[in-house]
């Protein structure tokens, strides 16, 4: 069988690592031009890193990043709200609590790529069925026929906006900037993931090999404010000034060019993911926010799941089914959970902000350990 993946992000390559090791003749194609080191940190889950485990990448990838042994939320004074130890979790599940520069994951997957099978400057432009094949022509003119497509285009997926016109991105409220920098000479806790829930805002911080800090701040915004898109570290900084510190030093240490800005949305959970011979995978299927964290690790838990559905299945009609079966209800509770809680966080008012921290703050750990197992538990 014949697969095209339209996307090479970390969905489209950690697909085509799982039908190459199937055995089925797997292309990528990608729209940008090259591959260059971009992006900014990338958290990953114990899902996801069994997923990874499964590709046969894990240990290059953990090689390149950071297991933490906490999650801790403070407020805008430096006060812990939630102090979360994942260790117990990773002792029971796996490598947790993980970060990496995502041009670093990226690096570690294409070399697990089959020599020749990531076509480069290729924008899908349009799609069509027919006679149990599938076509994609891109917008240089050429085109390419499989059995099987695999759209892992993003959010703004062109190939889910041919199926269906009316699933488009829905705006969270907030709109976020994010950047890997060199440690400017600040203190930070070398083992946690820290995030500060402020009037202001959310800022949150996690180190990386190398004396880096990735970093991201979200703000209650319109959408597509041009001020926002303007905003540089210096104005970031001053908007944080009065939160603790080293939040507007490392804000301020940041070039303009290491500045990374986008609105934050997510896909209303979608129906179905199979459309006869496509597929949606990844943020084109269920882009979520990324208050959870699982994002990329839906995407990787999505690759294997496919790779399996296939092996096992010999029609492919049946496999595709499986798939849509296996992962519809497990992302839409993510993409639900994720907005739920990213609402919660971003409440400006001072009065309901000190509510939900003080409610946060006695919550007894077990739920919190509870709540965070069933993302754990895969069905690999």
């Amino acid at each position: 069988m014949k697969v095209i993946i339209i996307g090479g992000g970390i969905g489209g390559l950690c697909a085509a690592i799982a039908l190459q090791q199937g055995g089925f003749d797997t292309t990528i194609y990608e729209a940008a031009p090259e591959l260059k080191a971009v992006g900014a940190g990338v958290g990953l889950a114990a899902n996801a890193m069994q997923g990874l485990a499964r590709l046969g990448v894990s240990e290059e990838v953990v090689a390149r990043g950071k297991q933490l042994e906490a999650l801790v939320m403070f407020d805008e004074k430096g006060g812990t709200i939630r102090n979360l130890d994942t260790r117990p979790l990773s002792r029971k599940y796996g490598i947790s609590n993980f970060v990496i520069h995502r041009a670093d994951l990226h690096e570690v997957l294409q070399n697990h790529l089959q020599p020749g099978s990531l076509v480069l400057g290729k924008r899908c432009e349009h799609i069509t069925q027919q006679g149990g094949q599938v076509q994609a022509r891109f917008t240089d003119g050429a085109q390419a026929s499989a059995d099987l497509l695999v759209a892992a285009d993003g959010i703004n997926s062109v190939v889910r906006r041919r199926l269906l016109p009316h699933s488009q991105p829905r705006y969270a409220g907030y709109t976020c900037w994010r950047a890997v920098i060199q440690n400017p000479g600040v203190y930070i806790n070398p083992m946690i993931s820290a995030e500060t829930w402020a009037p202001q805002g959310r800022v949150g911080m996690a180190p990386l090999p190398g004396g880096r800090i990735y970093w991201y701040a979200c703000i209650n915004a319109p959408e597509q404010d041009p001020h926002m898109r303007q905003m540089t570290p210096a104005q970031l900084a001053s908007h944080f000034a009065g939160v603790h510190a080293p939040v507007a030093e490392v804000l301020a240490a940041t070039k303009p060019e290491q500045l990374l800005w986008n609105d934050i949305a997510d896909l209303k959970p979608l129906k179905h993911f199979i459309y006869d011979r496509v597929l949606l995978l990844g943020d084109a299927a269920h882009a979520t926010t990324p208050n959870m964290g699982q994002g990329a690790c839906q995407a990787i838990e999505d690759a294997v799941v496919l790779g399996q559905c296939l092996q096992r299945e010999p029609v492919l009609e049946t496999a595709l089914r499986l798939y849509e079966k296996r992962r519809l209800a497990r992302t839409a509770k993510v993409i639900r959970l994720s907005r739920l809680l990213g609402q919660v966080a971003q409440w400006p008012h001072p009065v309901p902000g000190l509510l939900r921290n003080g409610l946060f703050r006695t919550m007894p750990q077990g739920i919190t350990q509870r709540q965070m197992e069933w993302l754990y538990q895969v069905d690999f």
